[in-house]
């Protein structure tokens, strides 16, 4: 299992935008993506969850990544989330 945690960077937080390149990103992906914010937890593949987490600008995701491939995606989410969010 790969564990990291992520400042949103991003003034407005997890929006629609970066909700989808985040499930775009995730998709790539067997391995289950798991992101928690304030006690919610959500499918990094499912852009409606990713919203509902309500994660602001400032606040720390939680990425949990578990499978066969979750060394590379792993690399991958944090490469994302350092750029767009």
């Amino acid at each position: 299992m790969q564990c990291f945690g992520h400042k949103i960077q991003d003034r407005n937080g997890l929006h629609a935008r970066n909700a989808v390149k985040t499930a775009e990103t995730a998709r790539h992906y067997t391995s289950r993506i798991q992101f928690c914010f304030n006690e919610k937890s959500a499918d990094a593949k499912d852009i409606f969850q990713l919203m509902s987490l309500g994660a602001l600008s400032g606040g720390v995701l939680t990425v949990l990544i578990e499978g066969e491939d979750e060394g590379k995606a792993a690399a991958d989410m944090k490469e994302m989330m350092e750029e767009f969010l």
